[in-house]
């Protein structure tokens, strides 16, 4: 999706800018890439920068309860410096790596209702406009895939991803929200969970995987969170039995168990800094309804289908254009 804007601070006459990112998916660690058209207006302008912002969409808790924002956390500055002549055509070729932490938006192909976006901004003549917006595909690394499949090979289905803000606690988390992978439970695990959560962070060694149980409660106990953390290095994909692998997990996080090192990974016990006040995900924007009976495991090697997926995605793109919502980011 390409939107094409005049520099609305400038109005009629100004420069337009048209971002056109390569197709497919990219990973997260990997590189995006793409070109920066521009055309130019009704006389000669000076291109103060063109810089391109990774945004998402994310919820947030608060006292008051749940809110919704954009959230800049990633800008990469194309060029810069130079002057565009009336009515000329220019185009500006980018690549730039993604955060390592970058969410998920797809699993084969699939939609998962996350939704990131590659926002173009415009400086000339010391205004700003951010005049294109486009939506960012990311699809899992290989040892995010490898973990998702097994939770789908033991039964678990899937029930939505949304977003986060802030921070899990005990973690080398480095943007300012985190993905919540949410899974409803194996059958054989049904009169023990609600539901687990999973959160992916990568690093380039590896990633940390956090996984929250709603575990449900007995006769004579209430129900309560548990949490678990482990450490996988990307070199696992290929080679551990992520079944077995998994359902270790699972049965550790379902009994609590103290920490100990299982497999070779490192195994932390612990809360997020989020959810450890009584945080309890919802669905939200851009998330994806369960999949029902259909569970984790359709397809082959366990694909992860959505039965619908909230048609939110083009409101995202065409009202957030503004910049009317609050924002926070990084450099």
């Amino acid at each position: 999706m390409v939107f094409k804007r005049l520099l609305g601070s400038l109005g009629v006459g100004g420069p337009s800018v048209d971002t056109v990112l390569d197709p497919g998916a990219v990973s997260p660690g990997g590189t995006v890439a793409g070109q920066v058209h521009l055309q130019g207006g009704g006389a000669d302008f000076t291109i103060e920068h063109i810089t391109l912002e990774l945004v998402a969409r994310v919820e947030a808790e608060h006292a008051e309860g749940e809110s919704e924002g954009v959230v800049v956390f990633h800008q990469h500055v194309v060029a810069g410096g130079f002057r565009l002549a009336e009515d000329e055509r220019r185009s500006v070729p980018f690549s730039f790596v993604l955060p390592w932490e970058t969410p998920v938006t797809e699993l084969h192909g699939q939609d998962l209702g996350v939704v990131l976006g590659v926002r173009t901004e415009l400086g000339v003549a010391g205004a700003r406009d951010k005049g294109d917006l486009d939506p960012l595909t990311v699809r899992p690394l290989p040892v995010q895939e490898a973990v998702l499949e097994a939770f789908g090979q033991l039964g678990f289905g899937f029930g939505s991803a949304d977003l986060e803000l802030g921070r899990i606690g005990g973690t080398g988390q480095q943007l300012p929200f985190y993905q919540e992978i949410e899974l409803t439970p194996a059958p054989r695990y049904a009169d023990r969970l609600t539901e687990i959560e999973v959160t992916f962070l990568a690093h380039p060694v590896g990633l940390e995987v956090v996984l929250e149980a709603d575990k449900r409660g007995g006769f004579l106990s209430e129900g309560h969170d548990a949490l678990a953390r482990f450490t996988v290095g990307h070199q696992d994909a290929g080679r551990a039995d992520w079944n077995a692998e998994v359902e270790g997990w699972i049965r550790q996080l379902v009994g609590h168990r103290a920490p100990y090192a299982h497999a070779g990974h490192d195994v932390h016990h612990g809360h997020h800094g989020h959810h450890g006040e009584g945080h309890h995900s919802g669905p939200g924007m851009g998330t994806a309804v369960a999949a029902g009976a259909a569970g984790l495991a359709v397809g082959v090697v366990g694909g992860m289908v959505a039965a619908e997926v909230v048609d939110e995605v083009g409101d995202f793109f065409e009202g957030d254009e503004d910049g009317g919502e609050d924002e926070g980011g990084e450099d």
